[in-house]
């Protein structure tokens, strides 16, 4: 299957799966006053975080941007999911370089992934990329640091949650295999 068509039906899995079904689900890690639903997980930055190794910078922030805005439509956000989504798209390539052995030009035709490079790499990229993404959006949906507490507890809470239902997403969709980098 071409590469795009490959990607475009991953993005309308992806944000139809966070939009139609984990935007319904109300998850509490504690009891909040006023019965309001603390988090809600978010997958949809896997998308960004399993495009291809080639993928350029720019097209990473345009990918970004159009994810992001997607779920701020569904979620009425004002564009907070777009500003996270960009920073992470940001940081993607970065990530990538610091924790992969050669250049990522050298990786052709292959995405990141489990079953490119193994668990434990991709669960430390994913893992501290969502972090990123989640204290982006929750201090932009907070907009106040007088509770940091509640802040950081927000932000951990609902990153490990997320990475939860990506391993999941992971196990689900994905076809095992023992080739690595």
């Amino acid at each position: 299957m071409n590469t795009y068509v490959k990607n475009l039906f991953k993005f309308c899995l992806i944000v139809l799966l966070q939009v139609l079904i984990l935007n319904k689900i109300t998850l509490r890690w504690w009891a909040q006053p006023g019965g309001f639903p603390v988090f809600i997980p978010f997958v949809y930055p896997l998308f960004i975080l399993l495009l291809p190794f080639e993928t350029s910078v720019p097209a990473l922030l345009i990918l970004g941007f159009v994810t992001g805005i997607s779920v701020d439509i569904f979620m009425n956000t004002a564009g907070m999911h777009a500003c996270a989504t960009v920073l992470l798209a940001y940081l993607r390539t970065n990530v990538l370089n610091a924790l992969l052995p050669k250049n990522l030009s050298e990786y052709p035709n292959q995405s990141p992934g489990v079953k490119n490079m193994g668990w434990m790499p991709f669960l430390v990229y994913s893992g501290f990329l969502i972090l990123l993404h989640h204290a982006m959006f929750f201090t932009l949906e907070l907009w106040s640091l007088n509770n940091i507490g509640y802040l950081l507890l927000k932000i951990v809470a609902s990153a490990v949650t997320s990475m939860l239902f990506i391993v999941a997403y992971l196990l689900l969709f994905t076809r095992q295999s023992s080739s690595r980098i």
